[in-house]
Protein backbone atom coordinates (compact mmCIF):
# COMPACT_ATOMS: atom_id res chain seq x y z
CA UNK A 1 0.00 0.00 0.00
CA UNK A 2 2.83 2.36 0.92
CA UNK A 3 4.57 1.59 -2.39
CA UNK A 4 1.33 2.34 -4.29
CA UNK A 5 1.00 5.66 -2.50
CA UNK A 6 4.57 6.56 -3.40
CA UNK A 7 3.96 5.58 -7.01
CA UNK A 8 0.91 7.93 -7.20
CA UNK A 9 2.98 10.80 -5.80
CA UNK A 10 5.66 10.25 -8.39
CA UNK A 11 3.03 10.12 -11.17
CA UNK A 12 1.37 13.34 -10.01
CA UNK A 13 4.73 15.12 -9.79
CA UNK A 14 5.65 13.89 -13.27
CA UNK A 15 2.39 15.14 -14.76
CA UNK A 16 2.79 18.54 -13.10
CA UNK A 17 6.38 18.74 -14.32
CA UNK A 18 5.29 17.85 -17.86
CA UNK A 19 2.58 20.56 -17.82
CA UNK A 20 5.08 23.11 -16.54
CA UNK A 21 7.47 22.11 -19.32
CA UNK A 22 4.65 22.40 -21.86
CA UNK A 23 3.75 25.88 -20.57
CA UNK A 24 7.38 26.95 -20.64
CA UNK A 25 7.61 25.59 -24.21
CA UNK A 26 4.31 27.22 -25.24
CA UNK A 27 5.65 30.61 -24.33
CA UNK A 28 9.21 30.23 -25.49
CA UNK A 29 8.68 32.45 -28.61
CA UNK A 30 10.13 29.88 -31.00
CA UNK A 31 6.83 29.20 -32.83
CA UNK A 32 5.66 31.87 -35.27
CA UNK A 33 3.12 32.69 -37.97
CA UNK A 34 4.55 34.27 -41.09
CA UNK A 35 3.20 35.95 -44.25
CA UNK A 36 5.19 38.44 -46.33
CA UNK A 37 2.43 41.05 -46.72
CA UNK A 38 0.89 42.06 -43.43
CA UNK A 39 -0.74 45.32 -44.61
CA UNK A 40 -2.49 45.75 -47.95
CA UNK A 41 -4.77 48.39 -49.54
CA UNK A 42 -7.85 47.33 -51.50
CA UNK A 43 -11.18 48.67 -52.72
CA UNK A 44 -14.58 47.61 -51.37
CA UNK A 45 -15.75 44.19 -52.54
CA UNK A 46 -12.20 42.89 -53.01
CA UNK A 47 -10.89 39.46 -52.00
CA UNK A 48 -7.53 39.27 -50.23
CA UNK A 49 -5.59 35.98 -50.25
CA UNK A 50 -2.84 35.22 -47.70
CA UNK A 51 -0.39 32.37 -47.48
CA UNK A 52 0.21 31.72 -43.76
CA UNK A 53 3.25 29.71 -42.72
CA UNK A 54 3.07 28.08 -39.25
CA UNK A 55 6.77 27.68 -38.35
CA UNK A 56 7.84 25.43 -35.46
CA UNK A 57 11.45 26.20 -34.49
CA UNK A 58 11.37 23.78 -31.58
CA UNK A 59 12.27 20.11 -31.57
CA UNK A 60 8.89 18.99 -30.24
CA UNK A 61 5.68 18.73 -32.26
CA UNK A 62 3.02 21.32 -31.60
CA UNK A 63 -0.74 20.80 -32.05
CA UNK A 64 -2.78 23.97 -31.52
CA UNK A 65 -6.08 25.56 -32.42
CA UNK A 66 -5.86 28.28 -35.04
CA UNK A 67 -8.41 31.02 -35.64
CA UNK A 68 -8.87 34.54 -37.01
CA UNK A 69 -9.95 37.04 -34.38
CA UNK A 70 -11.08 40.66 -34.29
CA UNK A 71 -12.35 40.53 -37.89
CA UNK A 72 -15.43 42.74 -38.56
CA UNK A 73 -18.71 40.88 -38.30
CA UNK A 74 -19.83 41.56 -41.88
CA UNK A 75 -16.55 40.24 -43.34
CA UNK A 76 -16.20 36.62 -44.39
CA UNK A 77 -13.08 34.47 -44.29
CA UNK A 78 -11.94 30.91 -44.90
CA UNK A 79 -8.81 29.14 -43.59
CA UNK A 80 -7.95 26.08 -45.64
CA UNK A 81 -5.27 23.52 -46.51
CA UNK A 82 -5.57 20.75 -49.10
CA UNK A 83 -9.09 21.98 -49.87
CA UNK A 84 -10.32 21.55 -46.27
CA UNK A 85 -11.33 24.09 -43.65
CA UNK A 86 -8.78 24.12 -40.84
CA UNK A 87 -9.43 24.73 -37.15
CA UNK A 88 -6.40 23.05 -35.60
CA UNK A 89 -2.91 22.43 -36.94
CA UNK A 90 -0.04 20.11 -35.92
CA UNK A 91 3.56 20.93 -36.93
CA UNK A 92 6.58 18.68 -36.44
CA UNK A 93 9.65 20.08 -34.74
CA UNK A 94 11.79 22.29 -36.99
CA UNK A 95 9.09 22.12 -39.67
CA UNK A 96 6.35 24.36 -41.03
CA UNK A 97 2.82 24.04 -42.36
CA UNK A 98 1.24 26.41 -44.90
CA UNK A 99 -2.39 27.48 -44.69
CA UNK A 100 -4.44 29.61 -47.06
CA UNK A 101 -6.44 32.50 -45.65
CA UNK A 102 -9.03 34.25 -47.84
CA UNK A 103 -10.70 37.46 -46.68
CA UNK A 104 -13.76 38.85 -48.50
CA UNK A 105 -14.12 42.61 -48.05
CA UNK A 106 -17.84 43.49 -48.34
CA UNK A 107 -19.21 46.03 -50.79
CA UNK A 108 -20.74 48.08 -48.03
CA UNK A 109 -17.79 49.18 -45.96
CA UNK A 110 -16.40 52.44 -44.63
CA UNK A 111 -13.07 53.80 -45.70
CA UNK A 112 -10.26 53.07 -43.21
CA UNK A 113 -7.82 50.50 -41.79
CA UNK A 114 -9.03 47.21 -40.32
CA UNK A 115 -6.65 45.06 -38.20
CA UNK A 116 -7.34 41.45 -37.23
CA UNK A 117 -5.20 38.56 -35.91
CA UNK A 118 -4.22 35.06 -36.97
CA UNK A 119 -3.79 33.19 -33.64
CA UNK A 120 -2.21 29.82 -32.98
CA UNK A 121 -3.54 28.85 -29.55
CA UNK A 122 -1.76 31.05 -27.03
CA UNK A 123 1.75 30.58 -28.44
CA UNK A 124 1.73 32.78 -31.57
CA UNK A 125 -0.23 35.68 -33.02
CA UNK A 126 0.19 37.71 -36.24
CA UNK A 127 -1.59 41.05 -36.82
CA UNK A 128 -2.87 41.63 -40.36
CA UNK A 129 -4.19 44.96 -41.65
CA UNK A 130 -6.41 45.70 -44.62
CA UNK A 131 -6.71 49.34 -45.65
CA UNK A 132 -9.97 50.07 -47.50
CA UNK A 133 -9.12 52.97 -49.79
CA UNK A 134 -12.64 54.22 -50.50
CA UNK A 135 -16.07 53.90 -49.00
CA UNK A 136 -17.94 51.24 -50.94
CA UNK A 137 -21.31 49.70 -51.51
CA UNK A 138 -23.14 47.31 -53.79
CA UNK A 139 -24.69 50.28 -55.56
CA UNK A 140 -24.52 51.80 -59.01
CA UNK A 141 -25.05 55.44 -59.90
CA UNK A 142 -26.51 57.10 -63.00
CA UNK A 143 -25.98 60.85 -63.17
CA UNK A 144 -26.41 63.70 -65.66
CA UNK A 145 -25.24 67.29 -65.23
CA UNK A 146 -28.13 68.60 -67.34
CA UNK A 147 -31.33 66.63 -66.67
CA UNK A 148 -33.73 69.26 -68.06
CA UNK A 149 -33.96 70.52 -71.65
CA UNK A 150 -36.38 72.79 -73.47
CA UNK A 151 -37.39 72.95 -77.13
CA UNK A 152 -40.08 72.36 -79.72
CA UNK A 153 -41.47 69.10 -81.03
CA UNK A 154 -38.94 69.26 -83.87
CA UNK A 155 -35.97 69.37 -81.48
CA UNK A 156 -33.64 66.49 -80.67
CA UNK A 157 -32.91 66.41 -76.94
CA UNK A 158 -29.45 64.97 -76.23
CA UNK A 159 -28.55 64.09 -72.62
CA UNK A 160 -25.00 63.04 -71.70
CA UNK A 161 -25.01 60.78 -68.61
CA UNK A 162 -22.41 58.84 -66.63
CA UNK A 163 -23.01 55.30 -65.31
CA UNK A 164 -20.80 54.50 -62.33
CA UNK A 165 -20.24 50.96 -61.06
CA UNK A 166 -19.59 51.47 -57.35
CA UNK A 167 -19.09 47.76 -56.69
CA UNK A 168 -15.78 45.92 -56.73
CA UNK A 169 -16.73 43.55 -59.57
CA UNK A 170 -17.33 44.06 -63.27
CA UNK A 171 -21.03 44.52 -64.08
CA UNK A 172 -23.06 43.91 -67.25
CA UNK A 173 -25.90 46.44 -67.34
CA UNK A 174 -29.10 46.35 -69.37
CA UNK A 175 -29.98 49.91 -70.48
CA UNK A 176 -33.67 50.86 -70.53
CA UNK A 177 -35.90 53.90 -70.98
CA UNK A 178 -39.64 54.42 -70.41
CA UNK A 179 -40.73 57.39 -72.55
CA UNK A 180 -44.35 58.53 -72.99
CA UNK A 181 -46.29 56.92 -75.80
CA UNK A 182 -45.17 58.14 -79.22
CA UNK A 183 -41.76 59.32 -77.99
CA UNK A 184 -38.47 57.65 -78.99
CA UNK A 185 -35.21 57.25 -77.04
CA UNK A 186 -31.90 56.23 -78.62
CA UNK A 187 -29.28 54.97 -76.12
CA UNK A 188 -25.59 55.13 -77.03
CA UNK A 189 -22.96 53.92 -74.54
CA UNK A 190 -19.59 55.27 -75.74
CA UNK A 191 -21.20 56.69 -78.93
CA UNK A 192 -22.51 53.31 -80.18
CA UNK A 193 -26.21 52.46 -80.10
CA UNK A 194 -26.80 49.48 -77.78
CA UNK A 195 -29.20 48.11 -75.16
CA UNK A 196 -26.48 46.93 -72.74
CA UNK A 197 -22.97 47.81 -71.64
CA UNK A 198 -20.20 46.50 -69.39
CA UNK A 199 -18.57 48.60 -66.68
CA UNK A 200 -15.43 47.64 -64.77
CA UNK A 201 -15.32 47.51 -60.97
CA UNK A 202 -15.35 51.05 -59.59
CA UNK A 203 -15.41 52.24 -63.21
CA UNK A 204 -17.60 54.57 -65.26
CA UNK A 205 -19.18 54.59 -68.72
CA UNK A 206 -20.47 57.58 -70.72
CA UNK A 207 -24.02 57.10 -72.01
CA UNK A 208 -25.91 59.39 -74.40
CA UNK A 209 -29.72 59.48 -74.43
CA UNK A 210 -31.23 61.16 -77.53
CA UNK A 211 -34.94 61.84 -77.09
CA UNK A 212 -37.41 62.76 -79.86
CA UNK A 213 -40.95 63.94 -79.23
CA UNK A 214 -43.88 63.09 -81.55
CA UNK A 215 -44.78 65.82 -84.07
CA UNK A 216 -48.24 66.39 -82.56
CA UNK A 217 -47.04 66.74 -78.97
CA UNK A 218 -48.66 69.45 -76.88
CA UNK A 219 -46.68 72.07 -75.02
CA UNK A 220 -45.82 70.94 -71.50
CA UNK A 221 -43.31 69.14 -69.28
CA UNK A 222 -42.57 65.45 -69.90
CA UNK A 223 -40.53 63.07 -67.73
CA UNK A 224 -38.54 60.15 -69.17
CA UNK A 225 -37.27 57.55 -66.63
CA UNK A 226 -34.07 55.71 -67.63
CA UNK A 227 -32.44 52.67 -65.93
CA UNK A 228 -29.26 50.61 -65.87
CA UNK A 229 -29.80 47.15 -64.35
CA UNK A 230 -27.36 44.30 -63.67
CA UNK A 231 -27.82 41.02 -61.80
CA UNK A 232 -26.82 42.48 -58.44
CA UNK A 233 -27.24 46.25 -58.68
CA UNK A 234 -29.14 48.95 -60.54
CA UNK A 235 -29.30 52.70 -61.03
CA UNK A 236 -31.95 55.02 -62.38
CA UNK A 237 -32.74 58.68 -62.92
CA UNK A 238 -35.41 60.85 -64.51
CA UNK A 239 -34.81 63.11 -67.50
CA UNK A 240 -37.13 66.03 -68.19
CA UNK A 241 -38.13 67.60 -71.50
CA UNK A 242 -40.08 70.85 -71.69
CA UNK A 243 -41.95 71.30 -74.97
CA UNK A 244 -42.46 75.00 -75.57
CA UNK A 245 -44.72 74.35 -78.55
CA UNK A 246 -44.39 74.39 -82.32
CA UNK A 247 -44.11 77.57 -84.39
CA UNK A 248 -45.94 76.98 -87.65
CA UNK A 249 -48.29 78.91 -89.91
CA UNK A 250 -50.03 78.71 -93.26
CA UNK A 251 -50.32 81.60 -95.72
CA UNK A 252 -52.66 81.72 -98.72
CA UNK A 253 -55.88 83.20 -100.08
CA UNK A 254 -59.35 82.15 -98.84
CA UNK A 255 -59.97 80.12 -102.01
CA UNK A 256 -56.40 79.00 -102.55
CA UNK A 257 -56.35 80.76 -105.94
CA UNK A 258 -53.01 82.50 -106.48
CA UNK A 259 -53.58 84.27 -109.79
CA UNK A 260 -55.45 87.28 -111.18
CA UNK A 261 -55.83 89.45 -114.26
CA UNK A 262 -55.06 93.13 -114.41
CA UNK A 263 -54.70 95.91 -116.92
CA UNK A 264 -51.38 97.77 -117.12
CA UNK A 265 -51.45 100.75 -114.76
CA UNK A 266 -54.38 99.38 -112.74
CA UNK A 267 -54.31 97.72 -109.31
CA UNK A 268 -55.73 94.55 -107.77
CA UNK A 269 -56.79 94.06 -104.16
CA UNK A 270 -55.95 90.56 -102.95
CA UNK A 271 -57.31 88.99 -99.74
CA UNK A 272 -54.65 87.01 -97.79
CA UNK A 273 -55.19 84.69 -94.82
CA UNK A 274 -52.51 83.95 -92.20
CA UNK A 275 -53.27 80.99 -89.90
CA UNK A 276 -51.33 79.83 -86.81
CA UNK A 277 -51.10 76.05 -87.34
CA UNK A 278 -48.64 75.50 -84.46
CA UNK A 279 -49.21 75.09 -80.75
CA UNK A 280 -47.65 78.36 -79.58
CA UNK A 281 -48.70 81.98 -80.05
CA UNK A 282 -47.01 83.76 -82.95
CA UNK A 283 -45.98 87.36 -82.40
CA UNK A 284 -44.96 90.24 -84.67
CA UNK A 285 -45.82 88.64 -88.00
CA UNK A 286 -44.47 90.97 -90.69
CA UNK A 287 -45.58 91.01 -94.31
CA UNK A 288 -43.37 91.96 -97.22
CA UNK A 289 -43.36 91.61 -101.01
CA UNK A 290 -40.91 91.10 -103.82
CA UNK A 291 -42.41 92.66 -106.94
CA UNK A 292 -41.59 93.27 -110.63
CA UNK A 293 -39.79 96.50 -111.53
CA UNK A 294 -41.93 99.64 -111.35
CA UNK A 295 -44.80 97.73 -109.73
CA UNK A 296 -46.21 98.66 -106.31
CA UNK A 297 -47.45 96.47 -103.43
CA UNK A 298 -49.05 97.83 -100.26
CA UNK A 299 -50.78 96.20 -97.26
CA UNK A 300 -53.69 97.46 -95.20
CA UNK A 301 -51.91 95.94 -92.17
CA UNK A 302 -48.22 95.26 -92.63
CA UNK A 303 -47.75 93.73 -89.15
CA UNK A 304 -49.88 91.29 -87.14
CA UNK A 305 -49.07 91.83 -83.47
CA UNK A 306 -50.00 88.32 -82.28
CA UNK A 307 -51.87 85.25 -83.41
CA UNK A 308 -53.04 82.49 -81.08
CA UNK A 309 -52.79 78.78 -82.06
CA UNK A 310 -55.57 77.79 -84.45
CA UNK A 311 -56.57 81.41 -85.15
CA UNK A 312 -56.49 83.26 -88.49
CA UNK A 313 -55.93 86.86 -89.51
CA UNK A 314 -56.95 88.49 -92.79
CA UNK A 315 -54.73 91.00 -94.55
CA UNK A 316 -55.36 92.80 -97.85
CA UNK A 317 -52.57 93.42 -100.32
CA UNK A 318 -52.99 95.92 -103.16
CA UNK A 319 -50.90 95.15 -106.22
CA UNK A 320 -50.50 97.91 -108.83
CA UNK A 321 -49.08 97.12 -112.25
CA UNK A 322 -46.66 99.33 -114.12
CA UNK A 323 -48.62 101.49 -116.56
CA UNK A 324 -46.10 100.59 -119.25
CA UNK A 325 -46.30 96.85 -118.55
CA UNK A 326 -46.65 94.87 -121.71
CA UNK A 327 -49.18 92.01 -121.80
CA UNK A 328 -47.97 88.81 -120.12
CA UNK A 329 -47.58 87.01 -116.78
CA UNK A 330 -45.86 88.66 -113.80
CA UNK A 331 -45.09 87.08 -110.40
CA UNK A 332 -45.19 88.87 -107.04
CA UNK A 333 -43.75 86.99 -104.06
CA UNK A 334 -45.42 87.80 -100.71
CA UNK A 335 -43.90 86.69 -97.37
CA UNK A 336 -45.31 86.40 -93.84
CA UNK A 337 -42.47 86.09 -91.32
CA UNK A 338 -41.75 85.90 -87.59
CA UNK A 339 -38.48 85.14 -85.79
CA UNK A 340 -39.62 81.49 -85.37
CA UNK A 341 -41.46 80.73 -88.64
CA UNK A 342 -42.12 82.08 -92.10
CA UNK A 343 -44.24 81.28 -95.16
CA UNK A 344 -44.37 82.78 -98.62
CA UNK A 345 -46.61 82.57 -101.65
CA UNK A 346 -46.12 83.41 -105.31
CA UNK A 347 -49.00 85.40 -106.79
CA UNK A 348 -49.23 85.39 -110.61
CA UNK A 349 -50.66 88.46 -112.39
CA UNK A 350 -51.69 88.38 -116.03
CA UNK A 351 -51.47 91.86 -117.61
CA UNK A 352 -54.11 92.59 -120.28
CA UNK A 353 -54.15 95.28 -122.99
CA UNK A 354 -56.16 98.36 -121.89
CA UNK A 355 -59.67 98.67 -123.44
CA UNK A 356 -58.92 102.12 -124.92
CA UNK A 357 -55.91 100.77 -126.74
CA UNK A 358 -58.13 98.02 -128.15
CA UNK A 359 -60.67 100.51 -129.49
CA UNK A 360 -57.90 102.65 -130.92
CA UNK A 361 -56.55 99.61 -132.69
CA UNK A 362 -59.94 98.84 -134.13
CA UNK A 363 -60.38 102.43 -135.30
CA UNK A 364 -56.98 102.38 -136.95
CA UNK A 365 -57.84 99.15 -138.72
CA UNK A 366 -61.21 100.50 -139.86
CA UNK A 367 -59.59 103.74 -141.03
CA UNK A 368 -57.04 101.76 -142.99
CA UNK A 369 -59.75 99.68 -144.65
CA UNK A 370 -61.75 102.82 -145.47
CA UNK A 371 -58.71 104.51 -146.98
CA UNK A 372 -57.92 101.53 -149.16
CA UNK A 373 -61.53 101.34 -150.33
CA UNK A 374 -61.50 105.06 -151.22
CA UNK A 375 -58.31 104.72 -153.22
CA UNK A 376 -59.63 101.72 -155.12
CA UNK A 377 -62.85 103.53 -155.90
CA UNK A 378 -61.11 106.70 -157.03
CA UNK A 379 -58.36 105.24 -159.13
CA UNK A 380 -60.27 102.22 -160.28
CA UNK A 381 -62.44 104.34 -162.67
CA UNK A 382 -59.44 105.40 -164.62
Amino acid sequence: MKSLHSYCKILIVSILFFNVQQNIFANDGKTEIFTPYTKVSVSPGSTVNYSLDIINNNEQTINENINISNIPRSWNYTLTASGMNINKVAVLGSKKQTLKLKIDVPYRVKKGSYTFYAKLGSIASLPLTINVTTAGSNESELTCDQKNMEGTSKSNFSFNAVLKNKTATKQQYALMASPPRGWSVTIKPNHKQATSTEVDANGTKNINYTIKAPSNVKAGTYKIPVKAVSGSTSAEMELEVVITGTYEMSFSTPTGLLSAKITAGDDKKVELVVKNTGSTKLENIELSASKPKNWEVSFDNKKIESLEPGKTSTVYATIKADKKAIPGDYVTKITAKTSEANQNLSFRIMVKTPMLMGWLGILIILASIGGIAFLIKKFGRR
